[in-house]
């Protein structure tokens, strides 16, 4: 039987600003992709996801990005390396805290938005991430742990980057986007990044998850090699097209686990 992780981004709501339904989806999902205050989220939202994925068994994530609330993480930045560095730790260390106190703890970490698509080609940036997540190996029992795991594309430069730090890497593929034929996310800007409908979405997610194909914009076939499905918690009728990610997936007799 083939395994594969459903994630989700959650808890990017903002003070009373709420976006997504992000206790459905905790319902539907294995991990929890939680947005740690630099794109979306609040200490009290934070706290909040972080309490309901433990309480659910749904595994927790760190969800970094650039340091833009006003374009949801969506605007691509030049960044110092060291002070993206810094910011990534700053974020992934208030989480994984966070998410201690109520029981759980971080277990892996993905990136956000523009930043997500940026080291994905981009090395110097590649390597400000990989560099953060190595730094928080946090001490257990007088011990250093082992570096969390990153999420990312399939030929991604994290990789190669990682490689080299000795930090764990994990394939992902998106139900709800578009592919251009290089394997890369059609961007946000094109007609028909977002997909919408729950079928296309839902049979997508089985083809990546069972034959590692998926069908890029051109018709082309892109090859696929992944551990984790994510449906995005922020498109329109999230709900339903987690809802029949996960069926579908089931129902070809997928299993679905946390990968961490």
């Amino acid at each position: 039987m083939n395994t594969v992780d459903l994630n989700a981004d959650l808890g990017e709501g903002f003070g009373i600003w709420r976006l997504g339904d992000d206790t459905a989806l905790l319902d539907l999902v294995t991990s929890a992709n939680v947005a740690c205050g630099f794109h979306a989220g609040d200490p009290l939202i934070i706290r909040r996801t972080c309490a309901a994925a433990v309480d659910r068994g749904v595994a927790i994530g760190a969800q970094v990005s650039y340091r833009d609330l006003a374009g949801f993480g969506r605007r691509e930045m030049d960044v110092d390396p060291e002070e993206l560095c810094s910011e990534v730790l700053y974020q992934l260390a208030a989480v994984d805290g966070i998410a201690r106190a109520m029981g759980g703890r971080v277990s892996y970490v993905k990136p956000h938005g523009a930043f997500y698509n940026r080291v994905c080609r981009d090395a110097v940036q590649a390597e400000a991430l990989v560099a953060a997540v190595a730094d928080y190996a946090p001490a257990s029992g007088g011990e250093r742990q082992a570096a969390l795991p990153i999420l990312t594309l399939p030929g991604s430069a994290v990789h190669r980057v990682a490689e080299r730090y000795g930090v764990p890497t994990v394939n992902e593929c998106f139900a709800d986007r578009a592919y251009t034929p290089a394997g890369a996310l059609v961007s946000r800007r094109e007609a028909g990044a977002v997909l919408h409908d729950p079928d296309e979405v839902a049979a997508r997610a089985v083809r990546m998850a069972r034959d590692g194909v998926v069908t890029a914009v051109d018709g082309t076939e892109v090859r696929i090699d992944a551990r984790s499905v994510c449906v995005h918690g922020d498109t329109p009728g999230a709900v339903r097209l987690a809802e029949a990610v996960r069926k579908a997936l089931v129902g070809a007799g997928i299993a679905l686990e946390p990968f961490a």
